[in-house]
């Protein structure tokens, strides 16, 4: 098959872009003896995968080690399962002590009780902190005319469209 033609196929394969017909194109010319040069290495690459899927694992001594460590796999997914729940209820028990802890503190709080004891100081007091506050408004009102300048002036710019 024409080297140019595979190289095609081997860059589709590196964007992951190929078939299962043309991954076996690949496989069978990579199998080949006569790879360019500068394919050496992708058809080492191509033999290794064909090598690996040739091979199985026969080690009876590897199921001996996984089979017995499946019941202590069972007793650590239980004890795990086990923490879980206990610290959920130990944080929901932590939870209603201060909820009702608060609940008491709150039914024994004082009474409000006065700043001011005399009327006519208490009056000025409010309109000095009224005035602070209307302060406030008119400057916020400044900036909210210039605003609108701004954008009236951006209107005015703005193509009218029909």
């Amino acid at each position: 098959m024409d080297s140019n033609r595979m190289e095609e196929l081997l860059q589709k394969y590196w964007n992951c872009e190929t078939s299962l017909d043309e991954e076996t194109q690949l496989r069978a010319y990579f199998q080949r003896a006569d790879v360019p040069e500068h394919l050496k290495e992708t058809a080492n690459l191509f033999r290794y995968f064909e090598q690996q899927k040739n091979t199985s694992i026969q080690d009876i001594a590897l199921d001996g080690v996984i089979v017995p460590g499946q019941h202590r796999n069972k007793t650590r997914k239980l004890v795990y399962n086990s923490l879980r729940i206990a610290a959920g209820v130990a944080v929901l028990v932590v939870a209603g002590w201060f909820l009702r802890h608060e609940t008491k503190t709150e039914n024994t709080a004082e009474v409000i009780v006065d700043t001011y004891d005399d009327p006519k100081l208490a009056f000025e007091e409010t309109k000095k902190a009224l005035r602070m506050i209307s302060d406030g408004f008119e400057e916020a009102e400044e900036q909210a005319k210039k605003l609108n300048l701004f954008n009236e002036a951006q209107q005015d710019v703005k193509p009218k469209t029909r």
